[in-house]
């Protein structure tokens, strides 16, 4: 940890409404009066999640007559677009401040806000380099029938000025989509399950909770081990809880007395995992997928599932999978997941599972197991 970083931890532990440990901070309050408190190019990563600014006139109900719980937060309600405007190019411009030379910000929103957001981000000085097209694979549907389906959310992936150097890790990236350079469109699916929050009563905690899965990729392909990551609307603190699991510094600010708690215990509670994390410049060496069926950890006929037990598919001693209930249709793990996922593309690793004593694994985790047990071994995957 840098002189740097710890003076912007003892900063924040100084604040009031402070809490956290060694390698994650949080602070209660607004971000326009926390943000001007942070030392000066002191952030590698910043994540900002804002109010999306929806303008919602109404309710909206299903065909059945039943609520939708949509997001009617009253921090996503402003008197005008001006006022949204001016309170964006505040906490732009801040953040700006408080991120390094060589730092990144991403930004993310709906249709309603990524044109007024992107146009701001410019204003207050900082670079774009990618739009990224976060594709829902589970999107939910227009119970009116009057539109398409809202199916996707936009990123905006930006460095601080024109001349800025900047951290990409591209063998990351590559080896992360199966060996081939990672597109600007990613699919995920909606957070769900037992990775979001509820309250007591079992509703969702937070309307826009964002999927693990989806900033995981945004920290492994913008930052390194030890880097500090901001998000200055932290809400139910997936940023802070993906960073410390990649051993990176989180620092976040969160209004919401309930929220703050949730995203505390839930950071609190990450196991730190840094194995195969050293992505900096280094390339991250790969597995193929076949050499865990050579190795006898997966075995030939096995089957997979996808996460939902909807599809499952049998492994072939070639290394590739076929998708059973559908001849002749055999590929890649990315590729069979793609397929089963009706998506253009997909991880197969993260989306196949194996079923061990009535769990399932992923074959992510199966090949951890062999990193670990044959570090001499792992090849580039070809």
């Amino acid at each position: 940890m840098t002189r740097h970083t710890n003076f912007l931890l003892s900063t924040i532990a100084a604040l009031p409404h402070s809490s956290g440990g060694t390698d994650w901070r949080v602070v209660r309050g607004d971000c326009l009066a926390t943000l001007p408190l942070l030392p000066k190019k002191s952030v590698d990563l910043i994540f900002a999640d804002p109010p999306y600014n929806l303008q919602l006139k109404g309710e909206l109900y299903r065909p059945n007559m039943t609520r939708v719980n949509g997001v009617d937060d009253d921090w996503d309600k402003f008197e005008s677009f001006e006022a949204y405007d001016k309170f964006c190019l505040q906490w732009l411009t801040e953040c700006r401040r408080i991120l390094k030379d060589s730092g990144t910000m991403w930004v993310i929103g709906t249709y309603h806000n990524i044109g007024r957001l992107g146009r701001l981000m410019q204003d207050a000085g900082y670079w774009l380099l990618n739009d990224v097209i976060w594709h829902k694979s589970n999107p939910m549907p227009n119970f009116r029938g009057v539109r398409f389906t809202n199916a996707t959310e936009t990123l905006i992936w930006a460095k601080k000025s024109e001349k800025s150097k900047y951290t990409f890790n591209h063998h990351c990236m590559k080896t992360e989509n199966g060996g081939k350079q990672m597109t600007n469109v990613w699919s995920f699916s909606l957070c769900g399950g037992k990775e979001r929050l509820r309250d007591v009563e079992g509703n969702k905690l937070h309307s826009t909770q964002k999927p693990e899965a989806l900033l995981r990729r945004v920290i492994l392909s913008s930052s390194k081990v030890g880097d500090v990551v901001l998000d200055p609307f932290l809400g139910s603190g997936t940023t802070l809880a993906v960073a410390r699991q990649l051993g990176r510094l989180g620092v976040g600010i969160e209004n919401n007395k309930c929220y703050l708690g949730a995203a505390i215990k839930r950071i609190k509670s990450v196991k730190i995992n840094l194995v195969n994390n050293e992505i900096g410049h280094k390339k991250i060496l790969r597995v193929a997928f076949k050499k865990l069926i050579e190795k006898g950890y997966i075995k030939k006929g096995r089957k997979v599932y996808c996460k939902k037990e909807k599809t499952t598919a049998t492994v072939l001693q070639s290394g590739k999978l076929k998708l059973n209930g559908i001849h002749n249709i055999s590929g890649s793990i990315h590729q069979m997941g793609a397929k089963a996922a009706n998506s253009e593309e997909c991880n197969g690793w993260n989306y196949w599972y194996l079923r061990e004593e009535k769990k399932l694994v992923s074959i992510n985790e199966i090949r951890e197991k062999y990193r670990n047990a044959f570090p001499e071994e792992v090849s580039d995957g070809r």
